[in-house]
């Protein structure tokens, strides 16, 4: 594909677009490389179809972009580079100084609770004070006390102390335990993976991992019910009762057997994660919160148990449907032929969650759901916690 050309009407001069020249442009004028480079990949692809374009139309369209995405503060010095100021540089509590990230900051507001619009506008109102102000270094404390006094500034005292409590929680050193238990169908390896990428746990397992590892070393003839998925692992139990009103009883029977069978590599999944200290999530159908007695008593982890539901049976289905569509999917068939089985397995994980007052988080939404778990995780996070800002903004 042949670049753009830069019509210099003042100069008759044509030039080939560059994301590089760009991306430094914008640097210059306080964004981050990251935020530079994506920001001129998008204008590179704004102008994929366009043959030509002069510079004052360029300059017009990155303009727009900036003021969208970063206000006027980034947009009047981009404008104005002569009065850009120079890198904010945030000092560490080891001495070590690197350049403020809109996008770092960004994310741990996100990993407190809040929604991306909000935590997007905080820090928006905190790069422009820092600009407004000429500051070009500040340390980590005090970075921390700023952002905290924003928060409840803007957005109340509940979410400033979310804040509080996950910048304390990041400054120590307990793991963090993540189970997510559901259904097929309601999100759990999604969830999962934004969850590890967002909050930077290197360590994620699921249950269907785990019980495959078994079924290599238990073969079918040895142990048939390991062999079969959970909403029909009944079948496989020796002489059950095929009474049609005895269902519900037979598959949550079948499917707490294979709980157990799973129990044992679970937890010592867990305990190694406990062993090294490192946070870890683990996920799956066989998460039932009688997992949760495999976990040590005098443990100083942080244990959130979650269980992950889809709200109405149309929505499930469309879930196992898109999947059938997008490869020669037989696990999608399967669900799809099993769909009144795997309903009546979420209705009961739902009933023992309640019972033993775990998070239900609807995951209709994606971001909306993601939300709700991060809140969970603070929530758990702010049990005992009685920490002052001058505390933990050092």
């Amino acid at each position: 594909m042949a670049k753009t050309l830069i019509i210099d009407l003042a100069g008759h001069k044509q030039t080939p677009f560059l994301r590089g020249i760009l991306t430094r442009s914008l640097q210059a004028a306080g964004l981050s490389f990251e935020e530079a480079f994506n920001t001129a990949t998008s204008i590179r692809n704004e102008l994929s179809d366009t043959l030509s374009i002069s510079t004052t139309d360029l300059r017009a369209a990155i303009a727009q972009h900036l003021s969208q995405t970063y206000g006027d503060t980034v947009l009047e010095r981009y404008q104005s580079p002569s009065h850009t100021p120079a890198t904010i540089l945030v000092e560490r509590t080891n001495l070590q100084a690197i350049p403020f990230s809109r996008g770092e900051l960004r994310r741990s507001l996100e990993c407190s609770g809040l929604a991306e619009d909000e935590a997007m506008t905080i820090v928006a109102k905190i790069y422009d004070y820092l600009v407004s102000k000429g500051i070009e270094k500040i340390s980590s404390g005090e970075m921390g006390q700023l952002t905290y006094r924003y928060l409840r500034r803007e957005l109340g005292a509940s979410a400033a102390k979310r804040y509080l409590v996950w910048t304390d929680f990041r400054h120590g050193n307990r793991p963090l335990l993540i189970l997510i238990g559901g259904t097929p169908g309601c999100g759990k390896s999604t969830m999962s993976t934004e969850l590890a990428s967002k909050l930077d746990i290197i360590r994620t397992q699921s249950t269907d991992m785990l019980r495959e590892v078994m079924r290599m070393m238990l073969p079918n003839r040895l142990l048939p019910v390991l062999h079969t998925s959970s909403f029909d692992a009944w079948k496989a139990l020796p002489s059950p009762t095929e009474s049609l009103t005895d269902r519900d009883s037979l598959l949550v029977e079948g499917y707490l057997t294979q709980v157990d069978l799973l129990s044992v590599a679970g937890e010592a999944v867990l305990q190694r994660a406990l062993k090294e200290r490192v946070s870890i999530i683990l996920e799956g159908v066989h998460m039932h919160p009688s997992f949760l007695q495999n976990i040590p008593q005098d443990t100083d982890a942080i244990v959130v148990p979650i269980m992950l539901s889809v709200s109405t049976e149309e929505l499930l289905r469309q879930r196992f449907k898109g999947r059938g569509q997008q490869a020669a999917n037989r696990r999608a068939e399967r669900y799809l032929e099993n769909f009144d089985a795997i309903w009546r397995l979420q209705k009961y994980l739902i009933g023992e969650a309640k019972r033993s007052n775990i998070s239900i988080i609807h995951n209709d939404e994606k971001e909306l759901a993601l939300r709700q778990v991060m809140q969970a995780i603070i929530k758990a996070l702010s049990k005992d916690f009685k920490a002052k800002p001058e505390d933990v903004f050092i």
